[in-house]
């Protein structure tokens, strides 16, 4: 994921890394609409993972605000 590719000056909290890895997993099968042979992406995801990975993404998108400022 992206967080890998920050300049080595920029320390990442393992944790966030961690839930960078999570967000990638969701990335392939919700944009391609054949990833889940079974079903549409918006059948595969219930509420649990949405607000979760949107947690995820609000805590990555808040540490990208704070290296910036």
């Amino acid at each position: 994921h992206l967080l890998r590719e920050l300049p080595k000056t920029v320390v990442v909290a393992a944790d966030l890394i961690e839930k960078g890895r999570v967000l990638d997993n969701f990335y392939i099968p919700a944009r391609y609409p054949n990833s889940h042979p079974a079903a549409a992406p918006f059948e595969h995801y219930g509420p649990l993972q949405s607000e979760e990975a949107i947690q995820y993404a609000s805590e990555i998108i808040e540490f990208a605000d704070s290296q910036m400022a």
